[in-house]
């Protein structure tokens, strides 16, 4: 199916409720809801935001087709009068996000809506499905880059991927948390980033012998001539005829401006460190050795310290999948209710587990960096309208453990406001960069992460506060909902 109008891309309970609302409330009442996230995936000290062009276009194109509602009342379950409103439906409200490829961390607004009920409560399904999948793809791949230490990451996930639209909108994502290159052709058109690419196993067998597939392929690729050697035997046959196609190629005179070797079996560590010292002997030191094989961060990280000759990287399944971690659990929770005269009523949502005791009230974000190094020190969620000092002192504590406290001295730290104005009065004002331009910005946005953040166990929390004006609220609003009961 090829459609940009995903309207009915949400669970039948949105459409339910919705009716709820147009039958026995204002349907205009303004609301605010959050989309954020309580734990980084993978065990991950931080997380990275993609997703937000789809998201984008999907409010763009926000409309009930004639088929649709066809469709919708083929069901029984919606009135007329109902289907009849839908017929002009269309997004009025403001959104508010993080810009695509920040770092982010729970509990905090990736995604803030602020729309009359029956219009944010209809986009809940679809902003969750799209922002959950890219940001847990985006952030998996940094990680991966990040135990690469600087070698090219190449996704090349797209026939294990989760269908189609997993895998385009994975590899970009892939793209977005620092990969080099995709295998993905369609993403490759579609987002105009590079794609890269080798030969199969299959190439090799359909010639005589791997001599002269390595010949043939190396005429008709010599600027992109990576050939995989382990068909038969890696060090026996696969790395000398590789070798000699070089030597050939070489006295030829044509050039090898990007030539090696890839190892897709076998042990990796000590076959790339044999190969390695085979093309230094022969003359081809410039040579690259690339790998793949069900490879992740750990596996990286450990052929790495065993010194592995190993400078770019192939990473499909455990990448394109997030294999560890399939799910990155997304929510989107009403946080206020605007009143008759104006003014935001706020809400949250209870729990025993006081994590997912939900934040309430308008709210932005400001990252607090160091001012001497540009790294982050913490987030503080405040009150929209709130005003800090970068002069002044700052205390920070933790909202779920308010005892514990820092005071960040006036001129030690800088102020940014994170979340950023999409859409406003339901007209987009924003425009999306190219997802090139937003791997540039993630790079950016990594390096201000401290390494003890960034490691792969064990990493260190940056934590996520509230301001003393919402925590005194949030506070003051638990008292009031657990008045407990006169006997």
């Amino acid at each position: 199916m090829d459609r940009q109008n995903l309207t009915l891309l949400t669970d039948l309970y949105e459409l339910t409720m919705m009716q709820g609302y147009f039958k026995h409330k204002d349907q205009n009442e303004t609301v605010i809801f959050d989309a954020f996230f309580r734990n980084n995936p993978m065990d991950s000290g931080y997380s990275v935001f993609a997703g937000l062009d789809q998201v984008i276009n999907y409010i763009m194109n926000l409309r009930f087709e004639e088929e649709d509602l066809a469709y919708l009342r083929s069901l029984h379950m919606f009135d007329d009068d109902f289907l009849d409103y839908l017929k002009d439906f269309k997004f009025s409200g403001d959104i508010y996000a993080l810009p695509e490829g920040s770092v982010m961390f729970p509990r905090e607004p990736m995604i803030k809506v602020i729309a009359p009920i029956m219009e944010a409560q209809l986009i809940e399904t679809a902003i969750l499905t799209i922002v959950n999948h890219q940001s847990l793809i985006a952030t998996k791949a940094s990680r991966v880059c990040y135990a690469a230490k600087g070698d090219g990451i190449m996704e090349f996930g797209l026939r294990r991927a989760q269908g189609p639209d997993a895998g385009i909108y994975g590899a970009r994502a892939a793209m977005i948390g620092g990969c080099v290159g995709t295998s993905n052709v369609l993403a490759g058109q579609l987002f105009d980033v590079p794609v890269k690419g080798t030969h199969a196993h299959s190439w090799i067998m359909s010639f005589q012998d791997e001599y002269t597939a390595f010949k043939t392929y190396a005429k008709m690729y010599p600027s992109a001539c990576i050939l995989l050697v382990d068909t038969y035997d890696t060090l026996k046959s696969g790395v000398p005829n590789a070798i000699k196609v070089f030597q050939e190629m070489k006295e030829e005179g044509i050039p090898l401006s990007f030539y090696g070797i890839r190892l897709d079996s076998g042990d990796l560590a000590y076959l790339s460190k044999k190969a390695r010292k085979m093309l230094d002997d022969a003359g081809f030191s410039d040579a690259v050795i690339s790998a793949s094989n069900d490879l992740d961060e750990y596996l990286i990280e450990s052929l790495k310290a065993q010194g592995a000759t190993i400078t770019s990287w192939g990473v499909g399944t455990n990448l394109i999948t997030s294999k560890d971690c399939p799910a990155f659990g997304g929510v989107y929770k009403l946080a206020a209710v605007k009143d008759q005269d104006g003014t935001f009523i706020p809400k949250m949502k209870l729990s025993e587990n006081s994590e997912k005791v939900t934040n309430p009230c308008n709210k932005t974000i400001y990252r607090i960096y160091n001012k001497e190094n540009q790294k982050i020190r913490a987030d503080l969620i405040c009150l929209v309208g709130e005003t800090f000092h970068e002069e002044d002192d700052l205390i920070l504590f933790d909202p779920l453990e308010p005892w514990k406290k820092t005071r960040l001295k006036g001129g030690s730290y800088q102020l940014r406001e994170m979340l950023m104005p999409v859409f406003i009065n339901g007209a987009c004002c924003y425009t999306s960069p190219s997802v090139m331009e937003i791997r540039e910005y993630c790079q950016k946005e990594l390096s201000t992460l401290w390494e003890e953040t960034r490691r792969l166990v064990n990493p260190q929390t940056v934590y996520v506060d509230l301001s003393r004006k919402l925590y005194d609220i949030k506070i003051n609003l638990l008292g009031h909902i657990n008045q407990p009961e006169e006997n």
